[in-house]
């Protein structure tokens, strides 16, 4: 039987190395990105460019912007400057409510529809920007309640779930993706592709990252190593 994954795409350095990651694991990957009326729509070009460069079966770019009319966040309103600062609710102001839900919902239905035995994303609770849809508990819990709504066994598949930004870092390099990683993802809250704009929240876990994953090469490696025995 063939294996066919599919991988929740947004060009940016987790989903990427997850998506390279993916293609070296199963016969046939197909890419989901999905166009929500995000910040910046370079976004979506960068997945197209990324996804075409490395080979995917195929590539669906999705029209989710009723997310944009409901979930008032700094990625979906330009007049909303991306903050360190944490709301009130505790949650930073990038995070988009209901995003993850809807996104691995439809990722699921896309996989039920071409016979993928795994979705794939690259969420992360160890180095997360404090959103509670990237957290193990609840990637479990939208698994098990969309097998049983569809009667299809898949699986939600988290590679990053347990990484800090290092060892991700180190992961790409372990697939020779490390420098396209660096190079030509978008990760970057402003828009800036690469190493970003260097301000943001996700540039400053990006950069911390890899300058931890090069100055302790051999002992990011080895936890690397050691989690995924």
């Amino acid at each position: 039987m063939t294996s066919k994954a599919v991988v929740v795409f947004s060009g940016g350095q987790d989903s990427t190395t997850c998506l390279v990651k993916a293609l070296k694991e199963f016969d046939e990957v197909h890419a989901i990105t999905f166009d929500y009326g995000q910040r910046h729509k370079l976004e979506i070009e960068v997945a197209q460019s990324l996804a075409k460069k490395l080979g995917v079966a195929a590539h669906k770019v999705m029209d989710v912007s009723l997310l944009n009319e409901l979930a008032i966040s700094s990625l979906t309103r330009d007049d909303i400057p991306v903050s360190h600062e944490l709301q009130e609710n505790g949650l930073p102001n990038s995070f988009v409510p209901g995003r993850n839900i809807l996104f691995l919902t439809l990722a699921g239905i896309y996989a039920y529809q071409i016979g993928a035995q795994s979705v794939i994303t690259g969420v992360c609770e160890t180095d997360f920007s404090g959103y509670p849809d990237c957290r193990d508990e609840f990637v479990k819990s939208i698994n098990q309640s969309l097998v049983l709504g569809m009667d299809r066994q898949f699986t939600i598949d988290t590679p990053l779930m347990w990484l800090n930004k290092a060892e991700t870092w180190a992961l790409s390099d372990q697939f020779d993706a490390l420098d396209l990683v660096r190079n030509e993802t978008l990760t970057c809250y402003n828009g800036v592709i690469g190493d970003g704009c260097g301000d943001c929240p996700a540039c400053d876990l990006r950069k911390a990252g890899l300058v931890d994953y090069l100055d302790n090469r051999e002992a990011v490696i080895a936890a690397l190593i050691t989690k995924q025995s």
